[in-house]
């Protein structure tokens, strides 16, 4: 009966313990999800980058001002 009730507590507490350290790991990822800044597409060259880093001209966005300044690029991308 001693057996019994030791490994019930042992599962019971590795369970616990399991939990306990996987929550905290979905939530910070999610926060990082959040903190993560939108991305634009290049109208020149089609690169992604960061919005707070490209550059803007008629609702498009450019990576560099040398394509800023050679415009938009070939569509068949």
């Amino acid at each position: 009966m001693l057996r019994l009730l030791f490994w019930i507590v042992l599962i019971f507490a590795a369970v616990w313990l399991w939990r306990k350290f996987k929550a905290p790991a979905s939530s910070a990822q999610s926060h990082r999800e959040q903190d993560a800044a939108p991305m634009v597409r290049c109208a020149h060259c089609g690169v992604h980058l960061p919005r707070d880093r490209a550059l803007s001209l008629d609702k498009q966005w450019y990576c560099s001002q040398a394509h800023l300044e050679q415009g938009p690029g070939n569509s068949d991308r």
